[in-house]
This record gives C-alpha cells, structure tokens and sequence, in this order.
C-alpha cells in the first residue's frame, strides 16, 4: 500500500473509520496502531490534529489523548509540544515493539511460548544450515567451546548456550525471524537461565548442541532441523519444571 502524500490528514482520517459508541481507549489504540503498522503513513508523518482523530473515529479528545500517549510510551509515535505528533519508525521496527509490549503485558502461557520458540529455533537453524559463511561458523563452534569448558560452572554455560543460539539467528540472516525470537526467548529467560541444574544436564545439553553443530557445518538443513528439535524438546521440558517448580 502506497504511502499518504505529504500532506495525509484527511486519508489518515479517512482509512481510520468510526469507532462504536463508548469504545474503551485500547480500542482507540488498537484502531490507530493497525493503521500504521499497515505501511500505508510513512516514517515521520506528522499526524492529524486530536480533534480531526477524534471526529474521525467518533469518540472524544481524551480518548485519542489517552492512547497516543499510550502508543507514545510503546515508541510508535513521537508527540513534540507545540509541533504535533509525528509517527517514529517504518513497519520493521513498530512489529518487534508492538508484539513485545503485548506479550509483556498480556496474559503469558509458557507451554505456548514453548511451542512458538521451538519452531522459531527450528526454522533459525534451517535457515543457518543454507547461508551460514565460514566466519559465522567459527563464531557459533567458539561458543560451542565455552559451553565444552563449563560444564561445571552453570551460568557461564547459560551464557555460552544463550550466545550459541543468537549466533545461529545472526547465520539465518532473517532480521524478522530474529525480532520475533528475542521477544519470546527474552519473556522466557527467567527460566532458561535456571534450567539446566546439574554438570550430568549440561553434559545432555552441550551433545545436543554438538549434534546441531555437526549438521550447520556439513550444510545439511534436514539434520539441523532434526537435531534442534531433539534440542528443543529436551530444553521444553526442563523449562516447564522450572516454571512448575514452587
């Protein structure tokens, strides 16, 4: 969808469309960040007075007040007094930030977090498997050795596990792909970094990791993918325990 012109108050008004009667200032919000994460108001746009949003959607000034301060503490949109409020970022970057702010503040299930991280994980290393170039190899085998080297010293092992996989996102050269897993391991990892518990779990952990390495490095997507679903699947389960445990 093209952008608007440089002058777009009345298309921005006009895509908006009107609101029911005593709708809640989230749907407010929700009303306007659909329209511009849609692509259609480029980066920068000075938005539509107050009062124009306002008659546009068919509630009242305090409503449109309320949720562009709302959308402004998310950074979507940038109110400067006395010039207006202006639209801060094209669509690759409002998406990261509006699915992140709706995880943290929404109802979060673990299990189905579970679920997306371990397709994402599994699609990450496919994708690595197919463009990884050899310097990205050497980054992702060195800290496959400081997980080999900690073993028995656990939060030096998380912190080798957690570079590991973000070395394999950088690989798959997918910056969305990438946008989406950082929220979903970040809302998960006050857990995944007390997971594993014991060297006998780290020494489970660091063969899995082998077994993906091994694969990234012939460039056999098949066997990446497969051994990061055993991965992920062993990791699942020791993150439901912990998220179980008292």
């Amino acid at each position: 969808m093209p952008a608007f012109r440089t002058d777009p108050s009345s298309e921005i008004t006009a895509a908006l469309g009107t609101l029911p009667a005593a709708t809640p200032v989230s749907e407010v919000a929700r009303r306007l960040l659909d329209l511009f994460t849609s692509g259609a108001v480029a980066p920068g746009t000075r938005l539509p007075p107050e009062r124009q949003l306002a008659a546009a959607l068919g509630v009242g000034r305090s409503a449109i007040r309320e949720a562009l301060a709302a959308l402004e503490i998310l950074g979507i949109v940038d109110v400067r007094p006395g010039s207006g409020t202006y639209l801060r970022g094209a669509v690759s970057d409002l998406l990261p930030q509006t699915l992140r702010w709706g995880l943290l503040v929404g109802e979060r299930n673990t299990a189905e977090l579970l679920e997306l991280r371990s397709g994402l994980e599994i699609y990450v290393v496919r994708l690595a498997a197919r463009r990884a170039v050899a310097s990205q190899l050497d980054v992702i085998g060195g800290h496959l050795e400081r997980m080999r080297a900690s073993t028995g010293e656990l939060p030096e092992f998380a912190r080798a596990d957690r570079d590991f996989h973000q070395a394999l996102a950088d690989a798959a050269a997918n910056a969305t792909l990438i946008d989406l897993l950082h929220v979903v391991r970040s809302l998960l990892q006050v857990y995944a970094d007390r997971a594993v518990h014991d060297h006998e779990q780290a020494v489970v952990a660091l063969h899995e990791h082998e077994a993906v390495f091994r694969a990234l490095r012939d460039g056999d997507e098949d066997a990446a993918a497969s051994a990061m679903a055993v991965h992920m699947a062993t990791a699942s389960a020791r993150l439901v325990a912990e998220a179980d445990s008292p």
